[in-house]
């Protein structure tokens, strides 16, 4: 062979082992990306063609697919609509997956690794590829509820059982209807989706876990349990309860409309909190200290780290406390402090539970196409926040709020309820946020609970905020214990 024929056969020897390598790269090393490519209309139009698995609450199926005769073979529905919009999400042939469809997809979508066996005998069968099937730990009953009663406001509503972690109830409002997004209608759900995403009541996001509101009074459970757990404190311990505190040379803190809590005098624990002194709680917190202070909130959850219960919640923090003006607006839950929904019923929670924290769960069970259980949930893992005994104590302290104090409307009849309200300042010029947590029964609590109403109180005033979120609360664990209604 002579030199130039030579050099031709090594160019195309050369271009053809480029050629075998760029294969192997793009088949291989990089399928995945291909793979979940949205722009890729073959992995569409393969995805469409399987049918997705269900999500299920009590047996019934809250998202499923339908069977069409159009190109696309399955349509995403959602009987659940609304009610169950912010955890289930959308499957969207334009905008891809959110919520449990996008955390749980590979269940979902039959492509979950532990499905090999099934899939294989898909193939040899012939018989068409399906997804498993999502069974969440909600109670239909109390979700539809909360929602209800929130359907005119803004906030959101957490249940869970104190024992096991299980979410019982998850509930953001506004919300919306996910079947617009999951039409074969590009057009049509791109015009849905703009309207919903420039809807400045914020429709798509889910208020229980994606966002974080000051506490107000919630955050004087954490002040109380801190101060109870030193050993020098008891519920009956007398704690100063000045009409103002000084923050600053111009600036005091004072108790809603200038009122004094007992004449300016010393007042016990329990009083304080029974009627949320501000500034009773402020000088505690000065007291205790802020390493105290932050020590307790992080053993609570507000550690500035996010998680997954599989969806995503945002941190809940206590923030900085650079100074002794800050460390008093701490201890009303002010000044940086942050929590979401799902943390303030984590809070009631682990009082609820003896002081000990079990991590909420979502998911009870996850099932093959078959329906038989691939995994099953019953308890999320536990850590202590606080001693028993302190813990046992804050729960007569919070069932006071509601016997004798700023959360009456949270009574139920024949039940005894604790609990503890809140008022949150934000923007300046706005009504303050209204909360309540609490657990019922006092004695031994199935249900723990948060409901947060955006913009729902007036500034400083607990019993007006009591008025706006104890109610729901009572509502939605009067649902879960199987009664008719509050008291």
């Amino acid at each position: 062979m002579n030199a130039p024929v030579r050099r031709v056969a090594v160019a195309v020897l050369v271009l053809f082992g480029l050629l075998i390598a760029n294969a192997n790269y793009v088949q291989v090393l990089h399928a995945d990306p291909l793979r979940n490519d949205q722009s890729n209309l073959r992995t569409l139009l393969d995805e469409y063609q399987r049918q997705r698995g269900d999500i299920v609450v009590n047996g019934k199926a809250i998202v499923t697919s339908k069977e069409t005769n159009d190109r696309l073979r399955y349509l995403r529905q959602y009987p659940g609509g609304a009610l169950y919009a912010p955890l289930t999400g959308f499957y969207s042939l334009v905008y891809a997956k959110s919520g449990l469809e996008q955390a749980e997809d590979p269940i979902l979508s039959g492509q979950d690794g532990r499905f090999f066996t099934s899939r294989l005998t898909d193939l040899f069968t012939g018989r068409d590829p399906k997804g498993g099937s999502v069974v969440l730990t909600l109670n239909a009953k109390a979700q539809q509820v909360a929602y209800q009663a929130m359907a005119r406001q803004r906030g959101a509503v957490v249940a869970l059982d104190p024992t096991t972690g299980a979410i019982l109830a998850m509930v953001s409002t506004p919300s919306y209807n996910p079947g617009v997004l999951s039409s074969h209608d590009p057009k049509k759900i791109s015009a849905a989706y703009e309207k919903l995403v420039h809807d400045p009541n914020n429709p798509m996001q889910n208020r229980a876990i994606s966002e974080n509101y000051a506490p107000g009074s919630v955050f004087k459970v954490i002040v109380s349990a801190a101060a109870l757990a030193t050993g020098t404190y008891r519920p009956d311990t007398r704690i100063p309860a000045p009409d103002a505190v000084r923050l600053s040379r111009t600036r005091s803190l004072h108790n809603f409309d200038n009122e004094s809590c007992n004449g300016g005098a010393p007042d016990t624990l329990v009083h304080a909190l029974t009627i949320s002194c501000n500034t009773a709680f402020a000088k505690l917190a000065q007291s205790l200290g802020s390493d105290a202070i932050r020590r307790q909130a992080i053993a609570f959850g507000l550690n500035g780290q996010s998680f997954a219960m599989p969806l995503r919640v945002s941190p809940s923090t206590v923030g900085e406390i650079p100074d002794d003006p800050a460390l008093a607006l701490t201890g009303i839950g002010q000044k940086d402090v942050k929590i979401t929904p799902l943390q303030g019923a984590m809070i009631a929670a682990a009082v609820a539970n003896h002081g000990t924290l079990v991590e909420p769960f979502l998911v009870k069970q996850l099932r093959r196409p078959d329906l038989t259980a691939l995994e099953t949930t019953e308890r999320g893992a536990a850590h202590e926040v606080m001693a028993a005994d302190v813990a046992d104590a804050l729960n007569q302290m919070m069932v006071s709020v509601v016997e004798n104090g700023t959360g009456q409307s949270a009574r139920i009849a024949g039940i005894q309820v604790a609990g503890k309200t809140g008022t949150a300042d934000n923007v300046p010029g706005k009504p303050p946020h209204a909360w309540f947590v609490g657990y019922a029964p006092a004695d031994n609590p199935k249900v723990a609970v948060a409901v947060l109403i955006e913009n729902g109180g007036v500034a400083g005033n607990e019993t007006t905020g009591g008025k706006a979120a104890a109610p729901v609360a009572r509502d939605v664990m009067a649902a879960v214990l199987g009664l008719q209604g509050g008291g």
